[in-house]
């Protein structure tokens, strides 16, 4: 399997990196006001081109984007300058706006490119719009007691790492959703909701830069795909 680079990071003065960013296995989403530097690790790291953006008017991509390799959602929110530049980002990708009242877009959706988890109260309109964009099956649930379960988080093709109150039960639900192995862990020393200090995609992973070095050799377990 191909070698997998994990690195940490800040954003804007902010070790919740997740919360700025949204990647694939093409592209990563960043928000206006990043370094040089930062921009180069998220380039190398990950192996994808860089897309500029701002999503109803905020830089907070990681909560505003949700997705995988085959397409994008955004929110209700979303300006039409701000989609036109998404769409031409992405190219032949599929967008769509979330048909919802909910516009956090990223905390309700978790996805990779074989299956997706999603707010369980998400209407069914909304759930019809993600497997069609998305091209997967779409299951709603919850996961440690928590339905913002975009949050709780991470996968990418290779595996994927949640909330460390997830039960065994629901970690096997998850991997046979995703087609993965999955396993919990913690980012930013001790931080449960993995998805705020923590993005990946089947190249490398970038966790926020208060993550311990354990946590870091859970990450590269959990998404490396060397948990199975």
């Amino acid at each position: 399997m191909a070698k997998f680079e994990v690195a940490k990071l800040q954003i804007l003065g902010n070790p919740n990196i997740g919360v700025y960013i949204h990647v694939t296995n093409r592209l990563a989403f960043v928000p206006p006001g990043l370094t040089h530097h930062d921009l180069e690790v998220i380039r190398s790291v990950l192996g994808v081109d860089l897309a500029e953006v701002v999503v109803s008017g905020m830089r907070l991509l990681g909560i505003m984007m949700a997705g995988n390799d085959n397409g994008v959602i955004l929110p209700k929110t979303v300006t039409e300058e701000e989609l036109q530049a998404i769409k031409k980002a992405v190219g032949d990708m599929n967008i769509a706006v979330l048909p919802s009242t909910n516009n956090a877009v990223g905390n309700l959706i978790a996805a990779n490119n074989r299956g997706a988890i999603v707010y369980p109260g998400l209407e069914d309109g909304a759930v019809k719009v993600i497997e069609d964009t998305l091209g997967v099956e779409v299951i709603k649930a919850s996961v440690a007691g928590t339905p913002v379960v975009g949050s709780v988080i991470v996968v990418n093709n290779r595996g994927g790492l949640v909330h460390p109150d997830a039960s065994e039960d629901e970690i096997k639900t998850l991997a046979d959703i995703f087609k993965v192995p999955i396993i919990p862990g913690t980012v930013n020393f001790g931080v449960s909701l993995v998805r705020t200090g923590l993005v990946a995609n089947d190249r490398g992973a970038i966790a926020g830069e208060d993550t311990t070095g354990p946590e870091l050799a859970r990450i590269q377990m959990a998404l490396g795909g060397e948990s199975g």
